[in-house]
């Protein structure tokens, strides 16, 4: 059976240990953007078949690969990208993320290793590269090397790097934030970031992934990211998907 309709036909929302109910995103309102996404793919491969060297197009068609989850076809865009034009690699985390989830490690943490010469203030690429050394070496090795930050980042980046580095709990971010008085649609967007990223610091670290899987439906429920579609709640949707299927393995 289709896991897609399994989780959200039979299951349109998650209790979460509180108890609390996280809505997450209908079958319906997946198959919507399975459709736009699978329009932008083949709108994009007729301008290549025209073009076959319009960077624009690999670009577009790459992220739409990826949200549909299709890894290896984002990752072959995304190179092509770089073919075309070697300046691009510096700057290409998108291609950094397409290598962590095809289990290429190695490419990965170099990837957000050199994107750290681009911009060395974005402390959700050290996040990454955190994440692809911890399976490369584990959590010691991992927070051993670090990317070092000296200048101050978006909310909630500094409290999820001083989380990742073991200075503070899961818990202490979500305090945190909330001390600050954020306005309320801030503060929603601010809390898809940490829900995210929460959740995916606690598969790494905790043997309980049922406590990764409810901050991840929290990030994938955000209405931030639903409103918005933005690439990382793409990201966000899919991670959680792929964690439940893990786990729906392992008990079946």
């Amino acid at each position: 059976m289709n896991l897609r309709f399994v989780l959200f036909f039979f299951f349109p929302f998650i209790f979460t240990c509180s108890g609390a109910k996280v809505p997450l995103p209908t079958s319906e309102e997946l198959s919507i953007l399975e459709k736009k996404y699978s329009e932008i793919e083949s709108t994009c491969t007729k301008r290549i078949l025209k073009n076959s060297v319009e960077i624009s197009s690999f670009s577009t068609r790459g992220d739409a690969r990826l949200f549909l989850g299709n890894f290896k076809g984002a990752r072959s865009d995304y190179e092509k990208m770089i073919e075309l034009n070697p300046h691009l690699e510096v700057s290409h985390w998108r291609l950094g993320i397409t290598y962590f989830y095809l289990s290429e490690f190695k490419l990965a943490a170099r990837q957000f290793e050199i994107y750290h010469q681009f911009d060395a203030v974005d402390r959700e690429n050290g996040i990454w590269r955190f994440m692809s050394q911890f399976q490369l070496s584990g959590l010691n090795e991992a927070r051993k090397n670090f990317l070092r930050y000296s200048q101050d980042d978006r909310p909630p980046y500094p409290l999820l790097y001083s989380m990742f580095a073991g200075e503070i709990s899961p818990q202490e971010v979500l305090d945190r934030i909330k001390e600050q008085g954020f306005p309320a649609e801030y503060q929603v967007r601010v809390l898809f970031h940490a829900n995210l990223y929460i959740g995916i610091f606690l598969e790494l670290t905790d043997d309980n992934p049922q406590r990764a899987i409810n901050y991840l439906a929290h990030a994938t429920a955000n209405q931030y990211g639903r409103a918005t579609g933005t690439y990382m709640w793409q990201v966000a949707r899919l991670h959680h998907a792929r964690l439940v299927r893990s786990v729906h393995k392992l008990h079946n």
